[in-house]
């Protein structure tokens, strides 16, 4: 039973000095305590039902007390005189004034949700199940003892990768924020997380785009009767073109280039007319189109929200799948595919004893599954409360490690097939790393294949549909974290905030579309990403379980789903998950990596330029922190304990109703 907030009989005096006015909250109810919210001011909590608050279904306790602001916006407790009452459980809330006021009343309209459950789950698989899985998984794989690889692989997956996925997935789907506001709910202080996300986003929106441009770039030139990378006759060749699947009895020596290569070098990328990342050389017009054209088409994907991109996944998600399957199936059928398996799955017990094993391993993991990106909390928060988040996490995780194996079949049965038809040892074919393995290796295979035309189509076609439900994921992350932490400003502009975004990011990709710009994604892939985002999600994983609380955690899990998980998954984000972090993290900063690309090495100042876009994303989270101290009113110790205390409650949905969690 409630009574209108703005009956005179509900208004009372509060002590001198408070200010009781903007955005109160008042829970009154003794046995749902249920949230009250006036839209307008002058809020005062009721005189007489000040001892009318108990235990809340949820586990909270109810709340009884009004709490003013500040000058600097911080949220302080007060109460306000009434007379004994015969019970009286008094505890505190919290409420924002000003604009975090507005943005708590906005939190409590109805958030905007997925359509149907399996819009949630394809648009997970599909950021999850990226270009990497194609290419990198098989790769890490038989470098690092083939079958063997598979025994850490595994462990790291258990102990680390999969209780952080489903630790952001749970956050996300209670808290209902995105990377930014959500802070405010777990630990204020780390809210230079949210920010460092962001940046890293558009970091890897900036070159992860352009890989696609490329895809699509051979998509359109794959529409011929024959393909231009089969030959050695066309303007872009030299005269090391070998094109050993030619009838004529051809031999390949050191110096030999097949015309795959030439193509991709000398046609698309035409890195022969740049001299490095100090000249980097014009840009390309075909690129430049190829990428405007991939960020036209995420635009429209995700401009509505997740109404509108939880449909289109039902394709790019779908779709790479049904390619993996034709592929492997006929690359099974190739001549010397028994070769390639072979390689990729001999084991070889030896290197479990190297550290480097398994720290790949954990790497892998780790940036397959991508928390860390946003991505995961801002597709959770759209997800209904009840929604059961464990076992989604355990089905996504696991279709995208079963899809990275899966992938490795379907990767090296034709390089067994390439390795046939030159003579040469699986490995001698299979030193193409990253994207040069899908637009040189196993383009030069497809080409050579019956039907190479309608291969080669499909085959651009899944690695378009692989990156573009990646990139709906990563720009989401930003979008949602923007819109949550800034409400009055754009929740009512999605469309524009997009389109802003897309012209930032198309803007910050123009260095990749230049001649040199292969460099700059190699350069982009190893420093901009990898350290930055193992840094946020170990300081993320930590400010949950030792600031937020892991029982707090626990019973916030509990609340959505019903149980409380068990020992394995605390003990794993207490203390595994962060050590996996940290171990990743460290051996990465103490081996930087020698970057190479083609016949380029790169100078040793693009280390220390690397680390430096790598720190521009992370230094964030210092910078706020000690923003937060300064503003923050109090000795030194009042000011940490306020900076590490949640600011606002977690609206916890009761039927049509919304009760208040502190």
């Amino acid at each position: 039973e409630t009574e209108p907030l703005t009956s005179k009989k509900d208004v009372s005096d509060c002590n001198e000095g408070e200010d009781c006015k903007e955005n109160g909250l008042l829970v009154r109810n003794p046995k749902s305590a249920l949230r009250l919210v006036e839209d307008g001011n002058k809020v005062h909590p009721s005189q007489g039902d000040k001892g009318e608050a108990a235990q809340i279904s949820n586990g909270y306790s109810g709340v009884q007390s009004s709490v003013p602001c500040n000058g600097m916006g911080e949220v302080e407790d007060a109460q306000c005189n009434a007379p004994a009452a015969t019970t009286t459980t008094t505890t505190t809330t919290s409420t924002t004034c000003g604009a975090e006021g507005q943005q708590q009343l906005m939190e409590l309209e109805d958030r905007e949700t997925w359509s149907k459950k399996i819009d949630f789950l394809l648009s997970v698989i599909g950021y999850a199940v990226d270009l990497g899985n194609v290419w990198r998984f098989p790769y890490i794989c038989y470098q690092n003892g083939g079958g063997a690889f598979l025994i850490p692989y595994t462990i790291m997956a258990i102990f680390g990768g999969i209780p952080l996925f489903y630790m952001e997935l749970a956050l996300g789907q209670y808290h209902r924020n995105g990377c930014i506001s959500i802070w405010r709910k777990i630990c204020p202080i780390f809210k230079g997380i949210g920010f460092a996300i962001c940046i890293i986003d558009l970091y890897v929106a900036s070159y992860y785009n352009t890989i696609m441009a490329w895809a699509f770039y051979y998509l359109v030139s794959s529409f011929t009767a024959e393909l231009p990378w089969t030959s050695c006759t066309n303007a872009w060749n030299t005269g090391n073109c070998t094109n050993y699947f030619s009838k004529d009895n051809v031999s390949w020596s050191l110096h030999s280039i097949s015309p795959a290569e030439e193509f991709y070098t000398r046609h698309v990328l035409q890195v022969h007319r740049s001299n490095g990342l100090d000249d980097l050389g014009g840009i390309s017009w075909q690129l430049t189109l190829s990428l405007l054209l991939i960020f036209t088409i995420v635009y429209f994907s995700i401009w509505k929200g997740v109404k509108t991109s939880g449909k289109v996944v039902w394709v790019t998600a779908t779709f790479p799948y049904i390619i993996l399957f034709i592929l492997l199936v006929r690359g099974a059928t190739l001549p010397g595919a028994w070769r390639g398996v072979l390689y990729y799955l001999k084991p070889d017990w030896q290197k479990l004893l190297a550290t480097e094993v398994w720290v790949d391993a954990a790497a892998q993991i780790f940036f397959s599954l991508g928390p860390g990106f946003g991505v995961l909390l801002a597709y959770a928060s759209y997800n209904k409360f009840h929604n059961n988040c464990y076992q989604d996490a355990l089905v996504t995780s696991t279709v995208n490690c079963v899809t990275s194996f899966v992938s490795g079949f379907v990767i090296f049965t034709v390089l067994g097939y390439m390795a046939e038809m030159r003579h040469e040892d699986v490995s001698e074919v299979a030193k193409d790393t990253g994207p040069s393995l899908l637009f040189i290796t196993y383009a030069e295979a497809i080409a050579n294949m019956p039907a190479s035309t309608f291969f080669a189509i499909i085959f651009f076609l899944m690695l378009l549909t692989l990156g573009l439900d990646s990139t709906f994921a990563g720009l989401e992350g930003v979008i949602t974290g923007v819109l949550d932490e800034f409400p009055h400003v754009w929740s009512k502009r999605r469309e524009l905030f997009v389109l802003g975004l897309i012209i930032i990011c198309f803007l910050g990709s123009l260095a990749t579309l230049t001649f040199g710009g292969a460099y700059v994604v190699k350069l982009f892939e190893e420093y901009a990403t990898g350290p930055a985002v193992l840094t946020v999600v170990f300081l993320e994983a930590v400010a949950v379980a030792w600031f937020y609380g892991i029982n707090q955690f626990c019973n916030d899990v509990k609340e959505m789903l019903g149980f409380t998980p068990g020992w394995y998954w605390r003990v794993c984000w207490v203390a595994i998950s962060p050590i996996f972090l940290l171990f990743v993290t460290c051996s990465f900063l103490s081996n930087p990596p020698e970057l190479r690309l083609f016949d380029y090495n790169y100078p040793h100042w693009t280390a220390v330029v690397g680390y430096c876009i790598g720190t521009s994303s992370i230094i964030c989270i210092p910078i706020y922190m000690v923003y937060r101290l300064i503003v923050t009113p109090g000795t030194l110790k009042e000011r940490i304990l306020k900076s590490i205390t949640p600011e606002t409650a977690t609206e916890i949905p009761f039927g049509d109703i919304r009760m208040n969690a502190v």
